[in-house]
């Protein structure tokens, strides 16, 4: 017995869609708030930054379901994690966040500016956050970093170097104008502005 093939693409098994309260926005749900986009504490050393931008797909079209992880060292390059033998006197800083897209696809964390950190062969490398990108349509999230405009450590980051340098600037937030510390990180998940992703 045959049959007929369907009309049109088929959708493929993607990453989500997410149900609201695995992203655990502040105060909404009781259960759990460990993973939200203010990674701000008490005990945190260092300057106080909001991160903020918007997750488009190939066509320019902003993505509204996507989810964003973050991980990144405090203020003085120490990350959260056993692996990490120093002592960190912030102790409740973790250094990881998510946050989801909105109706518009934008996205904003609140953070502190990290330290460098040494690179596996010890080389320093520029103030980063780590991020991890998960949207509809894909197999597999994305990893991206997101270094800081007019940091003179970026033209020595190993990392970057390894970019085109007519790339980089896809990795680079943009601080804006105005007394508090935001920058501006847009993400382009293909296209001519497409963000640089990293095999991990």
């Amino acid at each position: 017995m045959s049959q007929a093939k369907p009309d049109g693409v088929t959708p493929s098994q993607t990453v989500g869609p997410y149900f609201a309260y695995g992203l655990t926005p502040g105060d909404k749900y009781d259960w759990n708030d460990a993973f939200g986009n203010n990674l701000v504490t008490p005990d945190a050393s260092g300057e106080r930054i909001r991160v903020e931008g918007t997750v488009f797909d190939g066509d320019g079209v902003p993505v509204v379901d996507c989810m964003l992880e973050i991980w990144q060292a405090d203020a003085q390059g120490r990350f959260s994690d056993p692996q990490d033998k120093r002592a960190i006197p912030n102790s409740s800083f973790k250094g990881f966040g998510r946050v989801g897209t909105d109706a518009k696809g934008g996205y904003a964390f609140d953070t502190i500016t990290p330290g460098s950190v040494p690179d596996p062969d010890g080389k320093p490398q520029a103030p980063h956050i780590v991020i991890a990108i998960y949207a509809r349509g894909m197999l597999l999230h994305l990893y991206s970093r997101i270094y800081f405009d007019g940091d003179a450590a970026n033209a020595a980051d190993p990392v970057l170097a390894l970019v085109p340098a007519d790339r980089r600037a896809t990795l680079v937030a943009t601080r804006q104008p105005g007394d508090k510390a935001v920058y501006r990180f847009d993400i382009h998940l293909q296209g001519d502005k497409e963000t640089v992703f990293f095999d991990v």
